[in-house]
C-alpha cells in the first residue's frame, strides 16, 4: 500500500504524456448536445466519480447523477439516455454489474466511457471509449495509486472539455505541475493521524465540494485498513443530525483545502473543538489549529488530490500502529464481484 501510494506522482506524470487520447475523446464528443452526465462505480471508484461529478458541475454546468446499477441489473429499467454521456470508473474493469450496466446504457444510445486501469478489460470492451489510467498493476487490496489516477484523469477530462466548450484553459494549465505538487504532498507531516487515532473506534471525516469524494475515500480506508468505524459527511450535512453524536474527545477529521467551502469547514472545526471534540484539521500551512498540512497545487480544484496523497501513507502507518496488515485487510479481496 505504501509503495503504491508513493508511486502516484509518477502515474500522474505518465497520464500527462497521453493527453492525445483525452483530446481525441473530447473531439469525438464535441457533436453531442449533453444535458446530463451519468457516473457508474462502486467503492473507491465511486468516490472518484464524486470528485468527477463536482468538477463537471462546477466547470461545465452540467448536472451529474450517480446511477444505481441495480436499476439496470435487477430491475431491467430502460434508461432514457440517448445522446448523453455515461462514465464508468474501475480499477479492474471486471465487476459483472458494472459491465452489464454500461452495455445497457450503450444499447440505449448513451456515449459510454470507461476510466479503467486494465486495458482490454471487459469494462473497456463494453464501452464506446476507454481512457487508460496508466497506474500499472496494483497489488494492495486497498486502492491508492489507481484512485489518485482516477482523480487526475477526471481533472484532465473535464479540463479538456472546458477548454473545448468554453475556451477556458486555467484548469488545463494547472495540471502540468500536479506531479510535482504530489511529491511535495508526500513530504507533509501527517503523523498526528497515528498519534490521535491510535485507539479510535469511531469517527467522522468531513469534507465538502470537490473534497467530499476524498473525505468518503479517507473514511473507507480508515475502515478497511484500521478497522475504525469512520463515516464521511459534507460539512453542511453534519449540522443536519450527525453533529448530535459529536461529544468530548470524539475524533473528527476535517479536510479543508482552499476553495469557497473552506471557510465553513474551518468554522465547523472551531465549533466542534470548543465542544471538546478531538479535531484533526487538514488545511494549508499557516491556517490556525492545523494539524495535517495540505500542499497546495496549481488550482484549488486539484488540492483534494494533494489531500489524499498525503493521507494514504499516514493511513498505512496508522494501520500498522494498530497492529493491522494494511496490504491485506481481513475479509476483503482486490477484485469485488458484484451483481
Amino acid at each position: 500500500m505504501l509503495e503504491e501510494a508513493c508511486s502516484a506522482p509518477g502515474v500522474v506524470a505518465a497520464q500527462l504524456e497521453q493527453l492525445g487520447l483525452v483530446d481525441a475523446f473530447v473531439r469525438e464528443l464535441s457533436g453531442q448536445s449533453l444535458s446530463v452526465v451519468l457516473t457508474v462505480a462502486r467503492g473507491s471508484s465511486d468516490h472518484a466519480a464524486a470528485y468527477f461529478a463536482s468538477l463537471v458541475m462546477n466547470r461545465l454546468g452540467l448536472p451529474v447523477a450517480s446511477l444505481p446499477m441495480s436499476t439496470v441489473t435487477l430491475h431491467d429499467s430502460l434508461m432514457q439516455v440517448e445522446g448523453q454521456l455515461a462514465v464508468a470508473f474501475s480499477q479492474s474493469g471486471r465487476s459483472p454489474d458494472l459491465v452489464e450496466t454500461m452495455q445497457a446504457l450503450r444499447r440505449a444510445g448513451a456515449a459510454t466511457l470507461a476510466l479503467v486501469n486494465v486495458p482490454g478489460s471487459p469494462l473497456a470492451l463494453a464501452c464506446d471509449y476507454s481512457l487508460p489510467l496508466a497506474a500499472g498493476a496494483e497489488h494492495s487490496v486497498a486502492a491508492t495509486k489507481s484512485y489518485i489516477a482516477m482523480l487526475s484523469m477526471s481533472a484532465l477530462l473535464v479540463a479538456h472539455l472546458e477548454y473545448g466548450r468554453h475556451g477556458r484553459a486555467e484548469l488545463l494549465g494547472a495540471l502540468s505541475s500536479l506531479p510535482a505538487a504530489l511529491l511535495v504532498a508526500l513530504e507533509q507531516d501527517w503523523s498526528a493521524l497515528t498519534r490521535e487515532l491510535g485507539d479510535a473506534e469511531r469517527m467522522m471525516v468531513v469534507g465538502r465540494g470537490a473534497g467530499l469524494g476524498v473525505a468518503q475515500e479517507a473514511a473507507l480506508k480508515l475502515k478497511e485498513t484500521s478497522g475504525i468505524q469512520a463515516e464521511a459527511f459534507s460539512g453542511a450535512e453534519v449540522r443536519h443530525g450527525p453533529m448530535e453524536i459529536i461529544e468530548k474527545d470524539y475524533p473528527l477529521l476535517v479536510l479543508a483545502p482552499r476553495g469557497p467551502e473552506q471557510l465553513g469547514l474551518l468554522a465547523l472545526a472551531s465549533e466542534m473543538r470548543a465542544r471538546g471534540a478531538k479535531v484533526l484539521l487538514a488545511a494549508p500551512k499557516g491556517t490556525p489549529e492545523v494539524a495535517l498540512p495540505i500542499a497546495e497545487t496549481g488550482h484549488v480544484l486539484l488540492d483534494p488530490i494533494s489531500v489524499i496523497q498525503s493521507f494514504y501513507p499516514a493511513a498505512e502507518q496508522l494501520a500498522r500502529a494498530r497492529g493491522r496488515e494494511p496490504d491485506a485487510p481481513r475479509h476483503l479481496h482486490k477484485v469485488t464481484q458484484t451483481r
